[in-house]
């Protein structure tokens, strides 16, 4: 790379960085174009429910109608009276059930607290006990504020969803009915049943006829078990009904420093039934129904924590859907699944399903059995990268996490091992390229011997002869580079979504999980596709990945000097990395910058190790050898000399 290439690549560089800036919207513009994201956000919600709207003030209207009947009657009304007139028409036999006060009984084991509420009569809040967000508050994977949780299902020609009914609780195992909380912990565990019930006249309910949610949960267990049971329904619900609908929506809060690399890696993710694991776009807004299909379950999988349903048998034809929340709240994404639940009214009496709520840690949820594991992005697409998360990265952690080591002093460790593994090759890489080197006059002369351009073939031909007496590969040099690509991309999937690493502090970075910022940019300024901060890890990385070229230049020096335009781009390609690397995971960045220094050690180490003297008696006894010639190299030959047969008849 000469030095006008260099002057022309900054200027067209700071050129587009400038017009970025230039072009960039201002805080207001920003500030608008949120509350037109907000706006048309909650307008398309409206008109989502413009005709329950309608519907609504139809029945109100019906419901005015008849409270002034009651009234002309004689009779005093109540509140609640008033309210079960109104929803009479509404949810029929249901109605009584739609009247009550929101309460919640609690749970608490080793993992999570759990609360359970009498509306919907769903697990409204999870809170994970030993994790804290970024911003060192209670970590909530659930809550009731964006949550919806219910069945759907055809009942005396009406409509009913669970998630609007009030249940009523039962502690089994337990004559104390009235209990607001427990904690267990350990083996022990602990059953709660949120009943709903159909009404037996105006005012009472029917003991004899609910709908149960039974969950029982261990104290040691992220998964806990969760069952719908039916007592007296069979001439309630609907006889034709075959499928139960269970909707399940959620807007997931914010949980890590980079809200950006917090939505590029969270997303829906579902097992079709005996089959693979499958998920919507991490980058994009995404909605699928699969017609026709099984699903084994269904998880709400966030950047390190994930909530998940799962069948004990399977859930037909489902309709799953994310959507980005940037700007709403503290949402990050909003997720919505909509499965069929095999049901006969006569038959069907009971439910079973589980429920995870926790990390994504590969161990934990491998345990179970059910591919949860495949929600953690180890390279599964290309099986060598997976591996090497599998058995290397995931090993080395978890043995010297639990010895209680830094993992900053245990990624240095992982890239001493896997820095060891790979020094044969390294060893034999360098050799080459010190043949190379050692052969660079041989390669000048070639190349003042054939200085023309339609000498190429011929040059080509006796370069690949010299390096063949000489017993030289060429292409050693890629051959260390192929068989660490696996690696390195096995690191780039791993280490953002490793949970291990999640608020790890190490030196001045707080969370090798996140970026590490030394300096912020003031007044929000910010560099388009860099960021409003300077992570100095990615910084030294670069420095270092830019010293790693030069060096992997000057070895093979005479090669590159045929390719200068792949030479440009070897030098760009840092600078390029930086870019993204700057709101990357800081771990990752201070790996490869381990990787690059030790590289940088083992070379002087080899240079040490290897005499070019030597080294050139040995290519020249090579050369004096009689070596039988390759096919392709044949080839090469015949093809040259096709090539020049014009020439001569000319």
């Amino acid at each position: 790379m000469n030095k006008n290439t260099i002057i022309g690549l900054v200027l067209i560089f700071g050129i587009f960085i400038i017009y970025s800036y230039l072009n960039s919207p201002s805080q207001e513009q920003l500030l608008q174009q949120k509350r037109k994201s907000d706006s048309t956000w909650l307008a398309n919600q409206v008109r989502r429910d413009s005709t329950i709207r309608a519907n609504a003030r139809q029945r109100a209207l019906d419901a005015e109608l008849e409270k002034q009947k009651v009234l002309a009657s004689g009779k005093s009304l109540d509140s609640m009276t008033i309210m079960r007139i109104t929803m009479k028409d509404e949810l029929g036999i249901f109605a009584n059930s739609a009247v009550g006060k929101d309460t919640s009984c609690i749970i608490e084991n080793d993992h999570f607290r759990l609360n359970i509420s009498s509306l919907g009569g769903k697990i409204s809040r999870v809170e994970m006990k030993g994790y804290l967000t970024w911003d060192k508050k209670p970590l909530i994977l659930m809550d009731k504020d964006s949550l919806r949780f219910g069945l759907t299902f055809f009942a005396n020609n009406r409509l009913i969803n669970t998630d609007r009914l009030y249940f009523k609780p039962y502690w089994y195992n337990t004559s104390n009915n009235n209990k607001a909380s427990v904690k267990i912990t350990g083996n022990d565990s602990v059953q709660l049943a949120m009943r709903v019930f159909v009404a037996s006249s105006d005012t009472t309910l029917d003991p004899e006829k609910y709908i149960e949610f039974l969950y029982t949960i261990k104290g040691n267990e992220y998964m806990l078990h969760y069952q719908i049971r039916f007592h007296g329904m069979d001439e309630v619900i609907d006889p034709s009904t075959k499928f139960l609908v269970l909707n399940w929506n959620d807007n997931l809060n914010q949980l890590e420093k980079s809200p950006r690399m917090e939505r590029m890696n969270s997303t829906l993710y579902y097992k079709y039934f005996e089959d693979k694991v499958d998920y919507l776009s991490e980058t994009k807004d995404e909605e699928k129904y699969l017609k026709n299909e099984k699903i084994k379950w269904v998880s709400f999988k966030q950047q390190f924590f994930t909530s998940s349903l799962i069948a004990e048998d399977f859930f037909s034809e489902p309709r799953i859907k994310t959507l980005s929340l940037p700007g709403i709240k503290n949402y990050n994404k909003s997720m919505m699944a909509e499965v069929g639940i095999p049901f006969n009214p006569k038959e069907t009496k009971e439910i079973s399903m589980r429920m995870y709520f926790g990390p994504n840690k590969y161990y934990g949820l491998k345990k179970y059995k059910l591919d949860l594991e495949r929600q953690i992005p180890l390279g599964w697409s290309f099986i060598p990268m997976a591996w090497i998360n599998i058995y290397a990265v995931i090993p080395v952690f978890t043995f010297f996490g639990n010895m209680g080591l830094n993992y900053g002093i245990i990624i240095l460790i992982l890239t001493i091992l896997l820095k060891i593994v790979l020094f044969p090759i390294a060893y034999k890489t360098y050799k080459s390229s010190a043949k190379m080197r050692v052969l660079k006059p041989d390669i000048d002369e070639l190349n003042k011997k054939f200085p023309k351009k339609e000498e190429a073939m011929k040059k080509q031909q006796a370069t690949m002869d010299l390096y063949k007496k000489a017993g030289v590969n060429p292409m050693a040099g890629c051959i260390p580079m192929l068989l660490q690509m696996p690696i390195l991309i096995a690191m780039f999937r791993f280490f953002p979504s490793s949970i291990e690493l999640r608020q790890q502090p190490f030196l001045w970075a707080q969370d090798l999980s996140s970026y590490d910022s030394i300096w912020n940019f003031p007044g929000g300024f910010a560099i388009p596709w860099y960021g409003d901060h300077v992570s100095l890890f990615a910084l030294l990385m670069t420095i270092s990945s830019v010293i790693y070229t030069k060096i992997n230049d000057q070895a093979m020096g005479s090669s590159q000097q045929q390719m200068p335009g792949m030479k440009t781009m070897m030098y760009l390609m840092p600078v390029m990395f930086l870019f993204w690397f700057n709101d990357y995971s800081s771990g990752l960045s201070y790996y490869y910058l381990l990787a690059n220094l030790i590289t940088f050690a083992q070379i002087y180490i080899i240079r040490g190790t290897i005499d070019d003297k030597k080294l050139h008696a040995q290519i020249e006894a090579n050369r004096k050898k009689t070596v039988k010639k390759s096919g392709f190299q044949k080839r090469l030959e015949t093809m040259a000399k096709q090539s020049g047969y014009p020439a001569k008849r000319k």
